[in-house]
């Protein structure tokens, strides 16, 4: 047997309350947040695009949001950092395997996070905490040529360019402070930071130029991530 149909008046009590219920949560959500993309693109002095940039916005009018810690892994190949660039909150942690045919000593000598991880091979050692905003430079005792880096951010907004020197991400309108990063930049740090508004508009562009040449790639068997 169906069961009994409701009242008409009841019906139209039940569906009154979920109006209600639905205008109060929208009400208590506030105002929706209208976002915009933002879109970063870094050139060389001669104007050329450069891959690789380090890029964070940080926000000039709301408290941010601090971005979630990550668990990130660092490998050593072939006498190499793979990869030999992370980009990780604070907070984050990372485990340096060596999955390498020959044993690696790392180490960095960095203010923000200084650690040694003696000779070894395989996974021996716990992962390392990184708690402070700074960029942490990564070598070898036993091999040279071995260099990586792990840059420790607060901001929300974060990555790298790509090949054609871009990034972009999806930004609430507002005021924004944008800084870069290149291991092989040697502009003065006044040069690796712009501020810009996100308007009433879809989209926001900016482009910031060196206005110094990149340092030597140094001569290497291998290309890296940031050599251009």
């Amino acid at each position: 047997m169906r069961p009994p149909a409701r009242p008409r008046s009841e019906k139209s009590a039940f569906r009154a309350l979920g109006c209600l219920t639905a205008l109060l949560c929208t009400l208590a959500a506030g105002p929706p947040v209208r976002a915009a993309m933002l879109v970063i693109t870094v050139q060389t002095s001669d104007g050329r695009p450069l891959p690789g940039v380090v890029v964070a916005a940080h926000s000039l009018d709301v408290p941010e949001r601090k971005p979630q810690p990550v668990k990130a892994v660092m490998d050593q190949v072939n006498r190499a950092f793979t990869p030999d660039l992370l980009v990780i909150p604070a907070g984050s942690t990372v485990t340096f395997p060596n999955s390498d045919t020959v044993s690696h000593q790392i180490y960095s000598f960095s203010p923000s996070k200084r650690f040694q991880l003696p000779l070894y091979r395989g996974t021996p050692y716990p992962p390392v905490h990184f708690d402070q905003v700074g960029v942490v430079t990564l070598g070898c005792n036993i091999h040279d040529e071995m260099v990586g880096y792990v840059v420790v951010t607060d901001a929300p907004y974060f990555g790298r360019t790509d090949t054609k020197g871009a990034w972009s991400n999806d930004l609430a309108h507002g005021r924004y402070r944008i800084t870069i990063w290149h291991p092989r930049m040697r502009d003065a740090a006044a040069d690796l930071e712009r501020e810009l508004t996100v308007g009433e508009t879809d989209r926001a562009e900016l482009t910031l130029r060196l206005t110094k040449s990149l340092t030597p790639a140094p001569l290497a068997e291998r290309q890296h991530s940031w050599d251009y």
